[in-house]
């Protein structure tokens, strides 16, 4: 009697994409097209009854996939793809993190970029903490406007920002406003470069 081979194990379950991933690659996707690119581009900063522009490719995905009723949720996804659309020249040869390896809560927030622009000499410390501490006292609506000129910044000093990251925390602000804000300030200080800030904070006094 001979012994059968032994059954090929089976291949590891491939992790679930997460629906924000998915919109991601989605408006990368429509982004190939300038005049669709231009029309999603006109709704920056702007609440989405005023993004006439927009719905015509967006509502067809939102209904397919996450077509929540909370206005909240639903301006996170116009103002990520309106983001994505205005994405400077340098920064359109980016991909989405849709297959990166790492776990969700590893992949970098807002504050994680903006301790990467301080590192590397794109933001000043000063500014990029004052950003973030005005933002945790802030609702979304009030974040949404003043979103589009820093992540440009960001970008143009090419700083990566996670989008998928960002839809999410922008969707759930105005219920977990504290939890998120404090996530943000955490990876930023963990990734902003000053080692002392006891000597950061006596510089900026002898610099009055």
């Amino acid at each position: 009697m001979t012994d059968s081979a032994p059954a090929a194990p089976a291949p590891p379950p491939s992790p679930r994409v997460r629906t924000s991933d998915r919109f991601v690659a989605y408006v990368y996707q429509v982004c190939a097209s300038t005049q669709a690119r231009a029309a999603l581009r006109r709704g920056l900063g702007l609440p989405v009854e005023r993004c006439t522009y927009m719905h015509r490719y967006l509502v067809p995905w939102l209904r397919d996939h996450d077509d929540q009723h909370y206005g909240d949720v639903r301006r996170a996804y116009y103002a990520v793809a309106a983001l994505i659309a205005a994405r400077p020249r340098s920064a359109r040869d980016t991909t989405p993190h849709q297959d990166t390896p790492v776990s969700w809560y590893e992949r970098p927030n807002l504050g994680a970029s903006l301790g990467q622009a301080v590192t590397k000499g794109v933001l000043k410390e000063n500014s990029a903490e004052s950003a973030l501490h005005l933002m945790a006292r802030q609702s979304s609506d009030a974040i949404h406007p003043g979103l589009p000129a820093l992540v440009r910044q960001l970008l143009s000093g090419g700083i990566p920002i996670d989008w998928a990251v960002l839809l999410e925390d922008l969707a759930w602000w105005n219920r977990s406003r504290d939890r998120i804000a404090t996530r943000w300030l955490e990876s930023y200080f963990r990734t902003a470069s000053t080692t002392n800030p006891a000597l950061a904070d006596s510089a900026e006094e002898n610099d009055r």
